[in-house]
This record gives C-alpha cells, sequence and structure tokens, in this order.
C-alpha cells in the first residue's frame, strides 16, 4: 500500500527556493471566493506527470481534491504498450498517486463512448480520405462533456485538467490563451471548449514549462515524476492507423490508382487511409518523380479510391473552409465587417500559427484567407483561431482551394 503524504505548506520557510518560485507562478489555481477546505475540485487523473501534478497542487493548497481517471479503451491492450493514456498501467499510476496525496480516487469506464464518439468517428474519417485529430473528439465528446457533468454531480466547484493551456477571467468572463511555454501549449486541442464549460474548468499548469512540472512532482514525491509522456492516439496500439481502420470496417478499404495531377496513372495503393495530404515518402510509386523534384499528396478522392499527387506547389492553399465553429471570442460586429477580421491560425497541431483573416459566414461555418499560402493543408484537421495568446475559437477543415498565383 502506498503511503499517503502528510502534504507540507508549499510555501513554508525551507521550503526549496526553485518549488517556491514555480508555485508562486501558479498562485491561486482556482480563484473561487469560498474557504479552500470547502471548495471541492474534481482533476481529471490520466496517469501522467501533469495530470497528478495538478491534483498535488490543489491539495497542497488546501482544496478538497477528488481524482478522476476514464478508462476508454481495452485495458489488455493497454498494458503491452507503453506511452499509453487512460488504460492499463495509466490507471494505476494515477491510483497511486491519489493514494499518496491521500484523495478519493475513481476510475469510470467510458469505454463505450469513447468507442462510439471518438473512435468510430476516427475510423469514418479516414474513410472519407481525411487526417483527423481525435484528441480533440475526445476533449469535446467524452472528457468536457461527460466527465463535467460527473464533477458536478460530486458536488465539485470546478474541474481541473493538466493541460497546458491559461483561462483567464477578461471582461466578458473566461477566455482561454495559449500556455506560456510554445512548446508545451495545448490551447489548440481545446478549441471546441464551450463557454460554459471554460467557466467550470481550471488548467493550473499552464504558465509553466515542462521542466517545471517534474520540479513539482518530484518535491511532492510522486512515483511519475520521471515518466515519459504518452506518444501517438492512445486506441492505435502499433501506429499504425489502418490497422485499425480495418479492424473497425472490414471491407471498407479498397485498393486504387495513384495518380499525378495531370491526370497520368502513375501506380496502384491498397487503400487512401494509408496516404495524408503533404506526405512525400512511402507513396509506392518506385521513387519517381517530377523532373527530379519529389511528389507529393496533394489530394484524396475517398469516392474514386484515387490517391493525387504532384509537386510541392501544388500543395499550396489560401482558402480554407471550416466548419463546426465553435467561437469563445468576443462577439464580432453583424457580418463580420465583410472582410473579416485580422487572425493568425494554426492549421496542425505542430504549426506555426500564419497570419490570415477570419469571416464567419453563418451558422457554424467560416472562410479563412491565409496571407501567406500553406503547405499540406488538411480536411479533417483543426483550424484554431488567435489573436495574440488570446484564443478565439476553432472547427474543422472541410475543404481547400487557392486564389495563389506563384
Amino acid at each position: 500500500m502506498t503511503e499517503t503524504l502528510i502534504l507540507p505548506d508549499p510555501v513554508a520557510p525551507g521550503t526549496d527556493a526553485v518549488v517556491r518560485s514555480v508555485l508562486a507562478q501558479i498562485g491561486d489555481p482556482v480563484g473561487i471566493d469560498k474557504p479552500r477546505a470547502q471548495t471541492r475540485v474534481v482533476v481529471a487523473m490520466s496517469g501522467g506527470v501533469d495530470s497528478s501534478v495538478t491534483a498535488a497542487v490543489l491539495a497542497g493548497a488546501g482544496y478538497d481534491v477528488v481524482g478522476i481517471t476514464l478508462q476508454l479503451y481495452d485495458q489488455g491492450l493497454a498494458l503491452a504498450r507503453k506511452g499509453a493514456c487512460c488504460a492499463g498501467q495509466d490507471i494505476y499510476d494515477a491510483r497511486q498517486v491519489a493514494d499518496r496525496l491521500g484523495i478519493p480516487h475513481y476510475v469510470l469506464d467510458y469505454e463505450n463512448r469513447f468507442s462510439e464518439s471518438v473512435v468510430e468517428d476516427f475510423a469514418d474519417s479516414y474513410l472519407r480520405g481525411e487526417t483527423p485529430v481525435p484528441c480533440i473528439r475526445c476533449n469535446q465528446r467524452v472528457k468536457f462533456r461527460d466527465l463535467l457533468d460527473t464533477a458536478r454531480d460530486l458536488g465539485a466547484d470546478a474541474l481541473a485538467t493538466g493541460h497546458y493551456a491559461r483561462r483567464i477571467v477578461g471582461p466578458g468572463g473566461a477566455e482561454m490563451h495559449r500556455g506560456q511555454d510554445p512548446g508545451r501549449d495545448q490551447s489548440y486541442f481545446l478549441f471546441a471548449t464551450t463557454r460554459a464549460q471554460l467557466e467550470f474548468l481550471r488548467f493550473p499548469l499552464g504558465g509553466l514549462t515542462k521542466p517545471q512540472t517534474r520540479v513539482l512532482a518530484a518535491h511532492f514525491g510522486l512515483a511519475v515524476a520521471d515518466k515519459p509522456d504518452s506518444q501517438d492516439i492512445c486506441f492505435v496500439p502499433n501506429g499504425s492507423y489502418a490497422q485499425v481502420v480495418e479492424r473497425l470496417r472490414p471491407g471498407a478499404v479498397v485498393p486504387g490508382d495513384i495518380v499525378h495531377c495531370d491526370g497520368r496513372v502513375l501506380g496502384r495503393h491498397q487503400g487512401i487511409i494509408g496516404y495524408t495530404i503533404g506526405q512525400r515518402r512511402g507513396l509506392g510509386i518506385g521513387g519517381l518523380s517530377d523532373h527530379d523534384q519529389p511528389l507529393y499528396v496533394i489530394g484524396l478522392d475517398a469516392a474514386a479510391h484515387r490517391v493525387i499527387v504532384g509537386p510541392r506547389e501544388a500543395l499550396a492553399r489560401d482558402q480554407v473552409e471550416v466548419a463546426e465553429v465553435n467561437w469563445l471570442g468576443d462577439p464580432l460586429p453583424a457580418a463580420n465587417g465583410g472582410e473579416g477580421v485580422a487572425v493568425t491560425v494554426k492549421l496542425r497541431s505542430t504549426q506555426t500559427a500564419a497570419a490570415a483573416r477570419l469571416l464567419l459566414t453563418g451558422g457554424d461555418r467560416a472562410r479563412v484567407t491565409l496571407a501567406t499560402p500553406q503547405y499540406g493543408v488538411a480536411p479533417g484537421q483543426a483550424c484554431v483561431f488567435y489573436q495574440g495568446d488570446r484564443l478565439l475559437g476553432g472547427g474543422w477543415i472541410r475543404g481547400t482551394s487557392s486564389n495563389f498565383v506563384a
């Protein structure tokens, strides 16, 4: 049995100066005008270092903390691999941390909800020729919807996670901002968070770097202090998306032609699910190039089962159509001023934000006009809007085009 930690005052005299400095950066992690011992905070504990430190910081600050871990997919599969999330070893690690902190801990079986809301959508998206982002769908449809309801059922005043994003209260209420560390910022994955959810959420680590988080993990004596970050998509056991789709949709993956954008048939493929927009290597056309220039995947025609390839310049896009827009910014003028508003957008999680103009076109749709053409913009990915560090919202890329002339 894990020894329960008697949490010291984290800013008491004698506390390591580095730890004191890091905790001072966090400040009050909840900000509710109520005695801390009477303020219940549910922490989403994935078993990783970030959520574990979140729980430790809140417990150390005197809040009434309850840990919840979601089992999202088959535990037997998860136990066989490292770097997973929300199953197997991670559930065990979360429980060990909760025992160490002396807080209640519950494991909720959300496997069916996760399968229906995230995994099935993932397979269908690939079959449509898209490149999905299941982590966002998980936040949108499972963690920040069902888990928030559970937290409220437990009488919580707030739900805290270990995401590297910042919640700042502005004149119009809670705002979402990038994490302080650009290399760890996870706001892209949180664009679908609603205003009501953001009012209830807290991100205590948003102002920290990962090394600072690990300093706190060591300070609190957490066994996960040196645990590696989770890698890839949690329910893809070997990094093979195609195998997952084939298992979920037997018979739906069919071969087809690899076609140059000028109409030439260059070869055959075993399924469009093995390709993504912008892909250069592993095209299956024997190293063929275009006038000694490499070829890239520039389009996926799901209806005709075709992979379309061409030179890099054929990837350039400066018009992006976005659907299912979630807006967290201030209200925009009627008709969005006709010309849209100046923003920066991220078209992939690892991509540098690009200057653009955003026009909300009605309903839940928007049009983004990029100041400079971008390459490898893929339907199914998220397009997330920012002004400075503030996240204004985002949506799902449904189509792209180009008015760009080289």
